[in-house]
């Protein structure tokens, strides 16, 4: 039988939610105060070290309280940021960087070129952008308190660009933070950003607050993307936990939060209707959601088993139960996302509207696969995941596997998905997730797509050839010889099966309309920039 979208997420929609007497108090409190805003990014963060983890919240909580060096313009190209002056040198092996003057941490101290080496080094020891650049590099070194180079062992012309990129969050640091090594996270939450983050009225699982850091010099140069001047237009920001959908969607309406990050398919009317509400494109690629196979344990160690979930997978399927708006949703054939200029159709014979489950049960036959449970991780606080997780079993469970969901809440996935160790020790088969669209187009930057064994992210794949691949995008110099290298690599990406596309869910976000001035981009979203109206 078919499993229906709406046994599948569980949701009962209402034309209005029914809010009672003392929350619309609260609300209308709450509406009156213009120097505050409240916001639903998803989950709050679990973790608060950017180095630590590539989470969205995580680096959506890091982009309020640290700065970075270079930062990225909305038409992709990295300006500077905390620099204010910056050279390389004739035989372009090294970069010299002086910071910009009014730099200063939470704490009083100023920025020094001594934190900046500090971070660089630790972020290069974590990110597969700064692993690359380590790699290639000779030494970090401070010149004087303002000043600092990078000395490279040949040139490497993406350099500034891999500084900036923001999903790889070069997030600096106090020197003695950024001292700790990348396993051990940094809680002190002191950065030298636009926000101070607010210890005294935290509350882990409910909600974070963010402060106008009064002593911060924003760039002078007009907002643009994560790049230019950031400038803070509220007193206070609140970051709040409502995980269940309609809760959240009843509180924007009575004015209770200004802004939902993702707003379910299901309230798309509801807001439409609504005229003190707006959807917004916010996160204009949106998520390419996957599902990343575990290389290291049975049944998805032997490529014909990865292969299998290649072909069994029917996007379009899947689409309808994640994202049912067709206005919102697409199918994935490339490695490098959609509308990207490396997005191509070397090695896509797999992909087939309706899928290929006889091809797919043949596949894991002969993977030798013979009925071993196959733990799929089910994060129930993110709705896409949930319904995405739930019918993957049953697709798999139709060709004879035997799949088990592990449901758990977000902050459970990350701690779980970490475990290398067989499903019988807490080890995981399936991990599904979703990157941003415009980030597949940096297989630099973007850690889903390294394949460099147990150095690589959660799933571990392992193939040295592609890998080699990789490494010399940082050389090649034209968007010619980028396009060709692109189509060798997702020739061999394809053949390991790197992962395992479910489709494109491009979902808007909705405010309400005396909330203005959110950046739109494709992947974190800064919460500079935006002012609130009376209402």
């Amino acid at each position: 039988m078919e499993i229906s979208r709406r046994d599948l997420i569980k949701l009962t929609v209402s034309a209005g939610a029914a809010l009672s007497a003392p929350s619309i108090l609260r609300a209308q409190a709450a509406s009156a105060d213009t120097r505050v805003i409240r916001v639903v990014l998803d989950q709050v963060p679990s973790v608060f070290d950017p180095h630590n983890t590539t989470s969205a919240n995580t680096g959506n909580h890091a982009l309020a309280i640290y700065d970075m060096l270079f930062g990225v313009d909305s038409q992709g190209v990295a300006r500077p940021q905390m620099i204010g002056n910056w050279g390389v040198s004739e035989d372009k092996k090294t970069y010299t960087f002086e910071l910009r003057n009014g730099l200063g941490f939470h704490d009083g101290t100023p920025v020094t070129a001594a934190d900046c080496v500090a971070s660089i080094r630790r972020w290069g020891a974590a990110s597969s952008a700064g692993k690359l650049l380590m790699e290639r590099t000779k030494d970090v070194s401070k010149k004087d308190d303002r000043t600092f180079t990078i000395e490279l062992a040949e040139p490497l012309g993406l350099l500034i660009d891999m500084l900036a990129l923001p999903r790889q969050h070069l997030a600096i640091m106090r020197e003695k933070d950024a001292n700790l090594p990348p396993t051990e996270q940094v809680t002190a939450n002191i950065g030298s950003g636009p926000f101070k983050f607010n210890h005294a009225l935290a509350k882990p699982g409910a909600s974070f607050t963010y402060d106008r850091n009064e002593l911060y010099v924003p760039r002078e140069e007009r907002p643009d993307g994560f790049a230019g001047g950031k400038i803070v237009k509220v007193d206070r920001a609140i970051w709040e936990n409502i995980s269940d959908q309609q809760t959240a969607l009843a509180a924007l309406q009575a004015g209770e939060i200004d802004f939902l990050l993702t707003c379910p398919p299901d309230f798309y009317s509801t807001v439409e209707g609504d005229p003190n509400l707006q959807l917004e494109l916010v996160v204009t690629g949106g998520q390419c959601m996957f599902a990343r196979t575990n290389f290291l344990q049975p049944p998805f160690d032997n490529v014909k088993a990865r292969q299998a979930l290649l072909h069994l997978v029917d996007q379009e399927k899947f689409l309808r139960v994640a994202a049912p708006d067709p206005r919102y949703a697409h199918p994935i054939s490339s490695m490098f996302g959609n509308g990207s200029p490396y997005s191509n159709d070397e090695n896509t014979g797999w992909y087939k509207k309706n899928g290929d489950p006889e091809k797919a049960k043949q596949l894991f036959k002969e993977a030798g696969y013979a009925g071993e449970k196959v733990v799929i991780l089910d994060s129930t606080d993110w709705a896409q995941g949930d319904v995405s997780a739930q019918l993957l079993a049953s697709e798999l469970k139709k060709i004879g596997a035997n799949a088990e969901l592990a449901p758990s809440d977000w902050a459970g996935i990350m701690a779980r998905r970490a475990n290398k160790g067989p499903v019988e020790e807490g080890g995981w088969n399936i991990h599904i997730s979703s990157w941003p669209n415009g980030a597949l187009s940096d297989p630099l930057g973007c850690a889903l797509l390294q394949a460099n064994g147990e150095n690589a992210w959660y799933g571990w794949p392992k193939n040295d050839e592609y890998e080699a691949l990789r490494a010399n995008w940082a050389v090649v110099e034209t968007m010619n010889e980028r396009k060709a290298l692109a189509r060798r690599m997702q020739h061999l990406w394809f053949d390991f099966v790197g992962a395992v596309f479910l489709g494109q869910a491009v979902s808007p976000s909705a405010r309400r309309k005396t909330l203005t001035g959110v950046i739109s981009n494709d992947g974190s979203v800064p919460m500079w920039n935006i002012e609130k109206a009376p209402g």
